[in-house]
């Protein structure tokens, strides 16, 4: 028997951070070795965190941004111990959030057993069950034995927009990923620029572009939506907010008015839109669940950009920085569609149709920039861990490009639809499962419940033993 269990987390971004710092607090109880392995070997920052810019801030208050569901306040504290200004209301930049993962990791392993953590950075190839463990191994052959893996492998970089022709791809007129360090480098000072996608993404881009002397920048999309902001004034959602009838709807029009309606309610008694929206987090996995899937395919067809513009919504001084750009100018987003770009040397042309006409349109941009978001598509993603999960049959897609199929327990299914009794998956891809999953308040649930599983199932295995 041994004498500690080894977990292999796979991912270092929250949802591997908080897996492990919960399994190494638990330690006491039941002795575990953790194995974090990484290809970028930045540990607790991943994309979202590791910004050092001070125009990038946390699109939550920091009230509701611990890490630790039964400890509300853990992340405020944190924060306001380096800045006293911070309050449970304030909107904190990102790069101090990424400091607080460092410290949660840190403190998780102080003061227990001797290298109850280790760090691997390499990229991982493929993850193989046997009859005593799973064999992890590495982009450069190395091999790390473990009794248990869980996918922690966060988001994958945004898909390429449609309308772009296959010969543009390659020019470095093009931005693929903002988020990849230096990639905004590249990007001319003396033109404006061309932003693909007016989600939370293309905020951070255009107040980082504009910070960087960039002239001016035209954002589009089909619909031309824009998140909108919180409001600090607004009270906290109660049970009473909630759609009357909303959890028995099963259809896609039925949600829908039920919200309308109920928005319409409680505005005039007073109240407003956020408190209807945020009263229905606690229960989006069950609507979601119960809708059939042609349901599920009208929402993501029809109304799922304006969900994602009034639930994913921004800092208040981010949605200011960025109104005040368009009152100048600097900023103008337009609802159309990318017909093809070409680059001419100095520039990219870009042709697109605006929404609602047939007429086509030019212009010429220094660059073309995706701020798409991430993708959600793995069957697209590339990724070689994946690859070699979906051959195996150890996992599977989402038809609906989600993200894959996850048990409730935080298993993968697999092709046969049984989960592996050694894998578990944390992070975003679970919004095949629950229509959610990419904020720290259900990130940090999925990651708890996914670190009881384990460490029962070390209980299940001593008593086997």
């Amino acid at each position: 028997m041994h004498e500690s269990f080894t977990v292999a987390v796979v991912g270092a971004g929250f949802s591997g951070v908080m897996t492990a710092a919960h399994l190494l607090r638990a330690r006491a109880a039941a002795p575990v070795r953790v194995v974090m392995v990484n290809r970028s070997g930045v540990f607790a920052r991943g994309v979202a965190y590791g910004t050092n810019s001070a125009a990038h801030l946390l699109n939550v208050p920091a009230g509701r941004m611990s890490a630790y569901p039964d400890d509300p306040g853990h992340f405020a504290r944190f924060a306001s111990a380096r800045d006293p200004a911070v309050t449970p209301a304030t909107f904190v930049r990102r790069s101090v959030y990424g400091e607080y993962l460092e410290d949660t990791l840190t403190a998780a392993v102080a003061g227990g057993a001797p290298n109850a953590l280790e760090q691997v950075v390499a990229g991982v190839r493929s993850v193989e069950p046997g009859p005593d463990g799973v064999t992890v191994t590495t982009e450069f052959g190395e091999r790390i034995r473990a009794d248990r893996v869980v996918l922690a492998v966060g988001n994958y970089p945004p898909t390429h927009p449609p309308g772009l022709p296959g010969a543009f791809l390659a020019s470095p007129r093009y931005v693929r990923d903002p988020w990849k360090p230096g990639a905004l480098d590249a990007v001319p000072r003396g033109a404006p620029v061309l932003l693909v996608g007016t989600g939370l993404t293309m905020y951070d881009v255009a107040l980082d572009l504009h910070a960087r002397g960039v002239p001016g920048a035209l954002a589009v999309s089909r619909r031309g939506l824009l998140p909108r902001p919180h409001d600090p004034a607004v009270p906290p959602a109660e049970p009473a907010h909630r759609p009357p009838g909303i959890e028995a709807a099963g259809t896609v029009v039925a949600l829908a008015r039920a919200v309308r309606q109920q928005v319409r309610a409680v505005s005039m008694a007073g109240g407003d839109w956020r408190q209807v929206l945020d009263s229905l987090r606690p229960i989006t996995p069950a609507i979601w669940q119960r809708l059939e899937a042609n349901e599920r395919a009208k929402f993501l067809r029809h109304l799922r950009p304006y969900w994602d513009v009034h639930r994913h919504r921004t800092a208040p001084e981010i949605w200011d920085g960025v109104d005040r750009l368009r009152q100048q100018g600097w900023l103008r987003v337009r609802p159309c569609r990318l017909l093809g770009a070409k680059d001419v040397g100095g520039s990219a042309e870009v042709s697109f149709g605006p929404r609602g006409t047939d007429s086509v349109e030019c212009v010429s941009v220094g660059a073309v920039v995706n701020c798409t978001g991430p993708a959600t598509d793995v069957r697209a993603a590339g990724d070689a861990l994946l690859e070699d999960l979906f051959r195996r049959g150890l996992a599977q897609p989402d038809p609906l490009g989600l993200g894959i199929e996850v048990a409730a327990d935080g298993k993968p299914l697999g092709a046969t639809g049984k989960a592996s009794p050694v894998l578990y998956y944390v992070g975003p891809l679970v919004r095949a499962r629950d229509g959610e999953g990419t904020a720290v308040p259900e990130l940090r649930v999925q990651a708890q419940h996914v670190a009881h599983a384990l460490l029962d199932s070390i209980g299940e295995r001593r008593a086997a033993v």
